[in-house]
């Protein structure tokens, strides 16, 4: 008598789920595990600076990395601004960063909705000579600038000298107008059609939907004037007028010898110097995400 042989043991669904979710779960793990470590390798030179601006004394080598109680102090701190000022330097960069933030989003938004929904004749030229501008490096141009605003102008040691240059943005045209671009037609045609004019169909239509290009800009407007060193450094003689950058950089190189830790006040000046632009990027981060803007049309 033959004997059949015994049935397969069924798989049962709970157990083919299990298996399919074990191997994912262990990449995530392994995901999570290098994303960690990337964070780790970024955010080590901010903690380093952090750790060599509070040392009392200065330490470089591998033990300095651990805080040690007995070595931290904020006489740095009070070094630093003991001879620049810090707070008249913020304030200098704060006027400085805020009217070139200023001027840059007004004409940033008039310019990139003009390229993107008006219709005028060289309105192609106009956008291959904007683009034609972001090749140029800024260097190129700083004398004839100067002479254009410090002899020409008699701007120099003030701070509308120091905004001025930086005034138009080509790069948050470009933004701006790629985000006006990408709005419906149809939000236009309605606004016209209700007798809107053109600067509040801007106002009360387009800008409301390009809110992330307008957080875009404020940020990298923010961060290239807060740490512009070279334009303020030719066009201003007087500490008083100052940005910070340029603060520090008279500072470690006249005074910063002379301090108990040079090593560290350097550190504490650069930690006054980065706060800002750190905290507006942690602010503002989850703002930075592209909005369905199609959803404004009714289907």
């Amino acid at each position: 008598m033959i004997k059949a042989d015994p049935a397969p043991p069924e798989v049962t669904g709970s157990d083919s789920v299990t298996e399919a979710v074990e191997p994912r779960a262990s990449r995530s793990w392994w995901r999570l595990i290098a994303l960690l470590f990337g964070a780790l390798v970024f955010l080590f030179p901010f903690y380093y600076m952090i750790i060599g601006s509070l040392q009392k004394t200065q330490n470089t080598s591998l033990s300095g990395v651990l805080p040690n109680p007995a070595n931290i102090t904020l006489q740095n701190y009070a070094e630093i601004n003991a001879a620049i000022g810090i707070g008249k330097a913020i304030i200098n960069s704060g006027i400085f960063t805020g009217g070139v933030l200023l001027a840059t989003l007004v004409f940033g938004i008039l310019a990139g909705y003009a390229l993107a929904r008006l219709s005028f004749r060289g309105r192609g030229l106009l956008f291959a000579l904007m683009l034609l501008v972001l090749t140029v490096p800024f260097q190129l141009l700083i004398i004839p600038l100067y002479v254009l605003i410090a002899r020409n102008y008699g701007l120099a040691n003030s701070y509308l000298g120091m905004i001025a240059p930086f005034a138009i943005n080509s790069t948050a045209v470009l933004i701006f107008r790629q985000y006006f671009m990408q709005l419906p037609e149809e939000l236009f045609d309605a606004a016209r059609i209700d007798g809107a004019s053109e600067l509040k169909v801007l106002i009360h239509i387009a800008l409301p939907l390009v809110r992330p290009a307008v957080l875009t800009a404020m940020l990298l407007t923010f961060i290239g004037p807060w740490n512009e060193f070279l334009w303020p450094f030719l066009i201003t003689k007087q500490q008083s007028l100052q940005p910070l950058a340029v603060a520090l950089a008279n500072y470690i190189d006249n005074v910063a010898a002379t301090a108990s830790n040079p090593y560290g006040a350097i550190l504490a000046g650069s930690c006054v110097l980065a706060v800002p632009a750190v905290a507006l990027i942690i602010a503002f981060q989850r703002y930075f995400v592209s909005t369905n803007i199609g959803s404004g049309v009714k289907g």
